[in-house]
């Protein structure tokens, strides 16, 4: 939430009409006579009961600096500076719900259009779009023994977010009275009566209702995944968002052992058992703009702590193993080859990079476009990340003595074409991998290592001798995922620091230079990227070939250095290398760059 204060009152009283509103924007030359005139007949031949400022957005009224369309959100601010109110934008991350539930009831909330976005020792400040009726004022300030501070808000989000809150306010009031410690096996056993088709109790209702509203809240948001975590005094709900977590909700601890059970139920888990590591798995639908949902897969995954059982659902979404690899950030350089590497017939093509850095994604995007009805495209993962029907995924499961190694050995039997193997983790992977390309099988698989060339130097750490893997492994594909500028309110840097930004950038990717085009931006937030200047992330790659000068050199136990060289002269191009690219055509900044790439080798 950001506020912006300024100074320039306006006497007025009452509510807000449409026909003040449009001759101060005339008067302020905002809009034009012409333009003011026109609306004024639109709206004068239809009455509505929306606020004028919703009202005018939705038609369309061009701005006369410069013809833009002007809305809901331009309209706020222009009004609050005419009113010498802060300006509000309401981010849902940054209010505290429960206290805004003590403050006033819905129906207070909803009857004067107002709604409190944060509450402190002394004062409350309140959004609300009629800057001129203040008469609930004095009212709140006894209630709540606090002095409000009025904030000028879209009124749109207003009447969204005073829906949402006090729901889910009630949702957890109600559930608090069944999911407290002392009753929560009695909501095991209302979960087992669930099963028989019984009557559950209502409370219960209040438990159902918030886990809906976490679902839908974190795929409006955009997050990745769902962290519900006890702590000692309470449960905090986290939503990682383009890579970085959020805190979203504190309930009591009771609450969130009840929203846990009821999604372990979901997911067809053991509810009861809480003393081992879980997993599980929930289809659900998100709503979309034209009213029907969209299934969205989450994988669930519990784990035992100190102060009780976490849960964390991965949200996958649907459009993932779609994407093409512009959308996946390849560069044309970089794509070329890549897709020259995935047409050939048999080999090993490796994806590295720590945990998160979107291997799963590229892989599931390359073989999405590889599954055809000619090939057998076969998977041995674990766990399987998400469903696709065009490829026949195995789950590994240790207990039934089925790893890696086992599965891909079961998967020759099966008459593959390609095959993608998890992860290889031990010698016994590594081998079956490596007999699996020698007898004519295209292999994906992925590695955790810094770089490309790291990779191969991991294969020999395994047990692999250098003739096999130059036999074998065709391409090393490292990754990293960085965010996003959002293009909705980032800034160019300024002139006075184009050339130390420069600078930073040539020492970036040294010993490389850079040239042609710089035009680097830094964010700034708004309501679109909920004020971080960041919407989104991209992959960095850098695309290792082997050549056979590349082989030369790895029959000749190379160092780490060596390899990277002979990579880079066969046409590879480093991350860091990749990331500057991405700096200077204005997509992400230098620090997110740093903070996720390997120095040049």
């Amino acid at each position: 939430m950001k506020t912006r204060s300024s100074t320039k009152p306006q006497e007025a009283h009452g509510p807000l009409g449409w026909r003040v509103l449009l001759n101060w924007l005339r008067e302020d030359g905002v809009i034009s006579p012409e333009v003011a005139e026109r609306t004024g007949a639109r709206m004068a031949s239809a009455e509505s009961a929306q606020h004028p400022i919703q009202r005018l957005s939705l038609l369309g009224v061009p701005r006369q600096a410069d013809g833009k369309l002007l809305g809901a959100d331009d309209l706020t601010q222009w009004l609050a500076a005419r009113t010498g109110l802060a300006y509000v934008r309401i981010d849902p991350l940054k209010v505290d719900v429960a206290k805004v539930a003590d403050v006033m009831s819905a129906a207070y909330a909803e009857r004067h259009r107002v709604l409190p976005v944060q509450v402190g020792t002394s004062e409350v400040v309140v959004a609300t779009a009629e800057p001129f009726v203040r008469d609930w004022v004095p009212e709140i300030e006894r209630q709540t023994r606090r002095s409000v501070r009025l904030a000028l808000a879209d009124p749109q989000e207003i009447a969204r977010y005073t829906a949402e809150f006090f729901a889910l306010a009630k949702s957890v009031r109600a559930a608090v009275k069944t999911g407290n410690q002392s009753s929560l096996a009695s909501f095991e056993q209302l979960v087992e009566l669930g099963k028989t088709n019984r009557q559950l109790d209502a409370n219960d209702q209040g438990v159902v209702q918030v886990v809906d509203w976490l679902w839908q809240y974190a795929f409006d948001q955009r997050a990745s995944d769902i962290h519900l975590e006890p702590r000692r005094e309470q449960g905090v709900i986290r939503f990682r968002i383009d890579g970085v977590l959020h805190p979203v909700y504190q309930l009591p601890i009771g609450v969130m052992n009840a929203m846990i059970a009821r999604v372990k139920l979901l997911g067809r888990m053991d509810v009861v058992e809480r003393r081992r590591p879980q997993d599980g798995r929930i289809k659900t639908l998100r709503p979309s703009g034209q009213g029907k949902g969209e299934e969205v897969e989450m994988r669930l995954s519990t784990l035992p702590t100190a102060f009780g059982e976490k849960l964390v659902m991965r949200i996958f979404d649907p459009d993932t193993t779609v994407k093409d690899l512009g959308a996946l950030g390849f560069s044309a350089h970089d794509a070329q080859r890549w897709e020259a590497l995935t047409r050939r017939p048999h080999g090993v093509i490796l994806v590295t990079g720590p945990t998160g850095s979107g291997k799963t994604t590229t892989l599931y995007a390359t073989l999405k476009r590889l599954a055809t009805e000619e090939v057998n495209v076969s998977t041995i993962e674990d766990p399987i990340e998400m469903i696709e029907p065009a490829f026949n995924q195995t789950q590994v499961q240790p207990h039934l003595d089925l790893d890696f190694a086992a599965g891909l050995r079961s998967l020759m039997r099966q008459d593959p074409d390609i095959i993608m193997v998890g992860e290889i983790r031990d010698l016994a992977t590594a081998e079956m991998v490596v007999q699996a390309a020698l007898t004519g099988h295209l292999v994906f698989s992925t590695l955790h290592t810094n770089d490309a060339p790291s990779a191969v130097m991991r294969l020999m750490e395994l047990g692999i001798p250098p003739y096999l893997i130059n036999a074998t492994v065709l391409g090393v594909l490292a990754q990293r995922l960085v965010r996003t500028l959002c293009p909705a309110c980032r800034v160019r840097v300024a002139d006075d620091r184009l050339g130390a930004s420069r600078e930073a950038l040539a020492e970036l990717v040294k010993p490389w230079q850079i040239n042609g085009t710089y035009r680097p931006y830094q964010p700034v937030g708004c309501v679109d990227c909920r004020m971080t200047g960041f919407k989104g992330r991209m992959g960095l790659y850098e695309l290792l070939t082997v050549t056979e000068a590349f082989k030369e050199q790895v029959s000749h136990a190379p160092r780490i250095d060596q390899l990277s060289r002979q990579a880079v002269a066969d046409g590879m191009r480093p991350l860091r290398l990749a990331g500057a690219a991405r700096i200077s055509e204005g997509l992400t900044t230098l620090e997110e760059v740093l903070a996720c790439t390997p120095p040049v080798q």
